[in-house]
């Protein structure tokens, strides 16, 4: 084996991460020095840190220390831990594999893939530890609010058809909420609008122009302030479900972003968003087999 060759080890769940150092980086004499300049949101004392725990390497597995001096057109793998990260006290289920693909019923509050506070408590990662799995990776995506079914693929070679098949639409979900019951809304009913970012930035809005997303809503049953309803979206935009039911004055039970944002503490998981992924199908694109596969969680009124 090759320096070039070296792979990073999967530690703990965690996959390293790589970076290129390009030619270019006239004010970076230390690869320490690059890493703080080019990501400016984590905070020098992290990289120190990571540098302190052994958690970066050069191109070929060296361990490196943070005054290891910048080299041109090379690349560093690093880790990514976090030294405090509030534990989900929720579990997810193995609802179906094979050796293409693992079906996961997630549970609410537990985010798919690391990103910001979240690395150990993802599911992504907790399923790496589990299975021992490094090549795992999802092929679509829940919000961290919403529970149900969603699809890993396991292997590098068939990742691509799995994707695609998302991408070309041919993938049925059909989504169960809770939200307020209007007697004067009539159902079933098609919600097509034009969806962007919205203020602040990780929430969407309706404006006008060219229609982007599209949902089928049905009734399903109510009571007199309550109300279950059958989603089935043709597109997949960010918080499209949640923005379609707010935008019919219908906005999902314990929704913290609509209609108005509403903060919680990372710790509180007492208001579950009653959202949940209830059922999805397709033909496998491998086997040509129909699939379907439903989340053993249930909303009630």
């Amino acid at each position: 084996m090759t320096s070039t060759e070296f792979i990073p080890p999967m530690i703990d769940g965690v996959s390293a991460s790589k970076v290129f150092l390009p030619k270019t980086a006239p004010t970076s004499n230390s690869v320490y020095q690059y890493l703080c300049q080019q990501f400016p949101h984590i905070e020098a004392a992290e990289w120190q840190q990571r540098f302190a725990d052994g958690l970066i390497y050069d191109a070929s597995g060296n361990v490196l220390t943070a005054d290891a001096a910048y080299i041109e057109n090379s690349h560093v793998f690093y880790y990514r831990f976090l030294a405090h990260e509030i534990p989900v006290p929720f579990e997810h289920e193995v609802l179906f594999e094979n050796e293409h693909l693992l079906v996961i019923d997630k549970p609410h509050f537990l985010t798919i893939s690391p990103t910001g506070q979240y690395v150990q408590e993802t599911l992504l990662v907790r399923l790496k530890k589990q299975t021992g799995n490094e090549s795992l990776t999802p092929i679509h995506r829940l919000d961290r609010e919403t529970a149900g079914v969603v699809l890993f693929s396991k292997q590098v070679c068939t990742r691509a058809v799995y994707q695609e098949m998302f991408a070309k639409r041919e993938v049925k979900k059909t989504y169960h909420a809770i939200a307020p019951f209007h007697a004067d809304l009539t159902f079933p009913c098609y919600t097509r609008c034009r969806m962007e970012k919205g203020h602040p930035f990780y929430t969407m809005q309706v404006v006008d122009g060219e229609v982007n997303s599209e949902t089928e809503i049905d009734l399903l049953e109510h009571d007199a302030v309550w109300a279950k309803y059958e989603l089935r979206p043709t597109t997949g935009k960010q918080h499209q479900l949640r923005v379609h039911l707010n935008s019919l004055g219908i906005a999902i039970k314990n929704d913290p972003f609509y209609p108005v944002v509403q903060h919680k503490r990372e710790d509180d998981f007492s208001a579950p968003l009653q959202l949940l992924a209830k059922h999805i199908a397709f033909t496998d694109p491998v086997s040509r087999h129909p699939m379907r596969f439903s989340s053993h969680f249930d909303l009630t009124l």
